[in-house]
């Protein structure tokens, strides 16, 4: 049997045809645009979304039997705000994650609500990137439409709704809407009185893995594909991810060094830290996940090398970096470049070097930004241990991984193996372990777990590890001792 998982990025769609054995057969992307209305703004038309499905499918068929096709998954970018009428046509264009417009939003509801009445309802506080404060400003800025409002979805759910005409989310995807009460998986009847909204407004809740419906037959005609075509719920993006890493059951670790950087941590039960360092959201495979979610990783290495040396080869800049040099450098970097999100969450935050003297070399700031990266990865790191979660290893994906300096350093400031996975193709591929899972093919976990390979293990050495413990230590007091010069550059006072 094949499968496909749907990967529902920000600029493309990314389609994978799956075997029975886990292996890749095809992939095709399909790009769209991003519109920036206003600055700080960021929409997407859902419907170039589904025009994407009805010309990447097919292409992604193209030489294979598509009746021998049994599911579809889909895993996509969390928190974008969909809204739809009561004839379900998409009542304006999608608000996406990395839509900035909500400063007031979040500022009411964890200021005058409160972020531990937030985080009792939901597990969770408000970011700027969330869905309940962007509900919040489309009923203060476009009354008119927020009254038309018949339901709310999330943009991959959009797809699902597309495929099987039914209205669903799934769990994990939820937990990042600040409307669900993630420790019961159910909606939270507080924040959706809070919002305006009811229960009937809302789609209706699935496990990932679970099975929502099958293909409408106008859309299967479309797709070329069997109307038997069973369609299950699907993830958020970092939790379909972790199921293709094989990050499920207790302690599992994925950290993600992409753009930005994620620290995703499985767990059978549900963990909040007191405070709300970490998103505390439902996981995949059932159970739940801790993540952290720095917002300048891979992108500080590039704005240090292509913005500030005006330099493209990576790879020599990192050679002159002697291994004698690691845990040693006398230069740190604070990764601020947008501010961060965890676990300090704080927008006036700012990237930093300190500590340079005249014998600062250009290998010196190159290895501090690259060791400040793998310092800000631990912070999330050890707000997980500090709850009794067990790490004792992680695998460990993304752009920034492909430097074989960067992830020595990464295992040594973290203390721990890191895992290089043979496939690394993101949410989609975790997509389709999940269609696998709706079709009885196993569990999500044991799905996720039989089909992991590894291609290399990043040991730690106890020498070089306890080096950089105390350069940790040290790290840690930075952000500290500048964030009250932060906030007050950010209002100008200085």
């Amino acid at each position: 049997m094949l499968y496909i998982g749907i990967d529902l990025g920000t600029s493309a769609c990314k389609f994978l045809l799956v075997d029975g054995d886990g292996r890749v057969q095809n992939t095709v992307t399909k790009e769209y645009p991003l519109a920036f209305p206003h600055p700080g703004w960021s929409e997407q038309d859902p419907a170039h979304w589904w025009q994407a499905c009805l010309t990447g499918v097919p292409e992604l068929l193209a030489g294979f039997d598509a009746a021998q096709v049994a599911g579809i998954g889909v895993g996509g970018q969390m928190h974008g705000l969909v809204a739809l009428d009561a004839a379900d046509a998409v009542l304006r264009p999608a608000i996406l994650w990395n839509d900035g417009r909500t400063a007031e939003e979040v500022a009411f509801l964890n200021g005058t609500i409160g972020q531990e009445k937030l985080s009792a309802w939901t597990g969770n506080i408000a970011f700027a990137g969330f869905t309940a404060p962007k509900l919040l400003w489309m009923r203060s800025h476009e009354p008119e439409l927020f009254a038309r409002i018949a339901k709310v979805m999330l943009p991959k759910d959009y797809l699902v709704y597309r495929l099987t005409g039914v209205h669903a989310t799934d769990y994990s995807d939820a937990s990042g809407m600040l409307l669900l009460d993630v420790a019961h998986k159910r909606w939270s009847a507080e924040m959706l009185a809070l919002c305006g909204l009811t229960e009937a407004q809302m789609p209706q809740l699935f496990e990932s893995f679970a099975p929502v419906g099958t293909l409408t037959a106008d859309t299967a005609a479309a797709l070329g594909l069997p109307q038997s075509v069973t369609v299950c719920a699907g993830a958020g993006d970092n939790a379909a991810a972790a199921i293709g890493t094989g990050t499920v059951g207790e302690g599992r670790c994925n950290i993600s060094l992409g753009t930005s950087g994620t620290v995703f941590i499985s767990s059978d039960t549900f963990r909040v830290d007191p405070h709300n360092a970490l998103h505390a959201f439902a996981h995949a495979d059932g159970g739940f996940h801790l993540m952290g979610c720095m917002l300048s990783a891979a992108s500080c290495n590039k704005w240090w090398m292509e913005d500030i040396l005006r330099d493209s080869d990576y790879a020599a800049a990192q050679a002159e970096i002697q291994p004698e040099a690691l845990g040693r450098n006398h230069v740190f970097y604070l990764p601020y470049l947008m501010g961060e999100r965890s676990p300090i969450n704080d927008t006036n935050a700012r990237a930093t070097f300190t500590g340079m003297t005249m014998d600062t070399t250009r290998a010196d700031m190159t290895q501090a930004m690259l060791e400040g990266v793998a310092f800000a990865l631990r912070d999330s790191v050890e707000v997980a241990r500090s709850l009794g979660l067990a790490i004792p290893r992680s695998t460990l994906c993304g752009g920034g991984s492909k430097s074989p300096l960067w992830r020595t350093i990464l295992a040594n400031v973290l203390g721990m193996p890191l895992d290089l996975p043979v496939t690394e193709q993101g949410p989609g591929y975790g997509a389709a372990l999940l269609a696998m899972a709706a079709c009885g093919a196993g569990s999500a976990a044991e799905l996720a777990r039989s089909m992991l390979q590894i291609k290399e293990t990043v040991e730690p050495d106890p020498a070089l590890t306890a080096l950089y413990d105390a350069r940790y230590a040290e790290f840690k007091q930075i952000y500290p001792a500048c964030k009250t010069l932060f906030a007050n550059l950010a209002k100008g006072a200085v």
